[in-house]
């Protein structure tokens, strides 16, 4: 069985002791085998751990825990039966699990005893037509859809139209609903309905039902769909469980379904003949029809939308936390050799340690998190700098960080002290370069030769330099060795620019 990473393996844990989740919720919310769920609870009770975890325990410690190094058996493995085979069997006239069980005896002497062949088929038998009961806890469920029908938002200035989708929420026990539009399903407007949906109920569900949008579940499947990460990330800042509906399964969503049939009848059929010409006046009109809706008497049943929620989910309900979720995107990215990791083309240092690992990233409008099994490596300030470095000097080896030293106002300033043309040969070498760090070597070999030659000297022969357009280390070593920089130049004034008077350099924000 392949292990998983240790994030998954916590996620596991936690909708079990946590929402109590069964071990086929579990599986079809973390997109992995009933079997591996089963696997991962028996090794945490065989462990001795309790859950929650403490905050000491690393990631290490618990894989130990987990996978203790077993020695080699020592007994061989006891057949197991076909329960395929034997379930067909048993239609045939006459014939009983003991007729069987004696028959696999025979074949397998050594095998198994006859209540464990028992047990073991009617646990099988059990996963064959299973057809599950919608038994609405209150502050359990909450089902999630969009709409069918769009309502059309108007530019005024250009008159361009765009059709603005209709997120809808329901909890399962009084079906109280949430809408608002969004000018897409996209992930950010996906996100950002979930988390006004939680302010607007005033509290969290234990689990959400979400059909298999594209947002929301990454690769949908019948019965292990893969959640989208940064819905994921949501799911485990508000400590919710994400089970998505099962693929062609109506009877899953049937709850949202109906919410979506309502909300088209009660506002947006009632909105048809309205223009808005803002995201912000369609949302109004919702809200207000919304909340009518929720206060609506029931036709079959007493009280209201809202008077159910008041007195079933709303009690029901885990407050929200602290901290409103800030959006964040995932990638998955390989460390390369130069202890660097890429997000929008701009290079991002994690520990060297890790060159040539996979990391998790985390991606917000501010912030660039690093991950590797768990543990954040990394943290930096996000740049929108394309085609830049963004390093910290402890995640340098020892003989990098030397370099680290050298930025492009310090060369500038050491070139000042000999003088003006020597600092805008700087100037123009540091400028010639994608990245500043590629051109601290020239820079300090055209600084030393004043040591060999005198400040005056360099400074003409910098000046020839410029007036020929060749600032480079070689080409001024040239004219010093064969005394160019003794000759005069061709009558023709020459602009230099004082170190102050240049524009900031590029790459100053490589080590911040």
């Amino acid at each position: 069985m392949k292990r998983l990473p240790m994030r998954k393996i916590r996620e596991v844990l936690r909708l079990k002791f946590e929402h109590q989740l069964s071990i086929r919720k579990i599986a079809s919310s973390c997109n992995i085998s009933r079997a591996t769920v089963s696997d991962y609870l028996n090794r945490f009770a065989a462990s001795g751990l309790e859950w929650p975890l403490s905050s000491n325990l690393d990631e290490t410690t618990l894989d130990q825990q987990l996978f203790p190094v077993q020695p080699p058996a020592s007994k061989r493995q006891l057949a197991l039966p076909d329960w395929s085979e034997i379930h067909q069997e048993l239609r045939k006239s006459g014939v009983t699990l003991m007729v069987l069980w004696q028959e696999y005896k025979t074949n397998h002497p050594d095998g198994y005893q006859y209540s464990w062949f028992s047990d073991r088929y009617r646990e099988w038998r059990t996963h064959l037509d299973v057809v599950m009961r919608q038994n609405h806890i209150a502050g359990d469920k909450l089902f999630i859809d969009y709409a069918g029908q769009t309502v059309p938002v108007v530019n005024q200035h250009t008159g361009e139209v765009q059709q603005a989708q209709v997120f809808i929420a329901t909890l399962g026990a009084s079906s109280y609903t949430y809408a608002e539009a969004t000018l897409s399903q996209s992930l950010p407007d996906w996100i950002g309905s979930h988390v006004r949906t939680f302010e607007y109920l005033g509290g969290v569900p234990n689990n959400l039902v979400p059909d298999n949008l594209k947002s929301g579940v990454k690769h949908p499947h019948r019965y292990e769909p893969e959640i989208n990460p940064t819905y994921q990330d949501l799911a485990e800042h508000y400590n919710v469980a994400v089970v998505p509906a099962r693929v062609r399964s109506p009877k899953d969503k049937g709850k949202v379904e109906s919410a979506v049939q309502i909300v088209e009848r009660w506002i947006l059929a009632r909105l048809r003949h309205q223009t808005f010409f803002s995201l912000a006046s369609l949302n109004e009109a919702i809200a207000g029809l919304l909340t009518e809706l929720n206060n609506q008497p029931f036709q079959k049943l007493s009280g209201s939308r809202r008077s159910l929620f008041d007195s079933l989910d709303k009690p029901a309900l885990r407050p929200l936390p602290e901290m409103r979720y800030q959006y964040a995107e995932w990638k998955e990215a390989r460390v390369h050799i130069d202890y660097h990791v890429e997000v929008d083309k701009h290079y991002y240092s994690v520990p060297y340690q890790l060159v040539k690992k996979q990391l998790s990233i985390r991606m917000t409008s501010q912030t660039i998190e690093c991950f590797h099994k768990g543990q954040r490596v990394a943290s930096h300030r996000r740049s929108q700098h394309k085609g830049r470095h963004t390093t910290q000097a402890s995640h340098m080896p020892e003989k990098h960080r030397k370099y680290a030293e050298w930025t492009p106002e310090r060369m500038q300033s050491w070139a000042a002290k000999i003088g003006p043309e020597t600092a805008a040969v700087i100037q123009r070498v540091l400028a010639t370069r994608r990245y500043p760090e590629q051109s601290y070597r020239s820079c300090q070999g055209i600084i030393r030769l004043a040591k060999g030659y005198g400040n005056d000297r360099l400074e003409n022969a910098c000046r020839r330099a410029l007036y020929a357009d060749t600032c480079t280390y070689r080409s001024i070593e040239s004219i010093l060795k064969h005394n160019l920089d003794q000759q005069p130049l061709p009558e023709l004034e020459t602009e230099t620019l004082l170190p102050d008077e240049h524009e900031n350099l590029r790459g100053s924000d490589y080590f911040n």
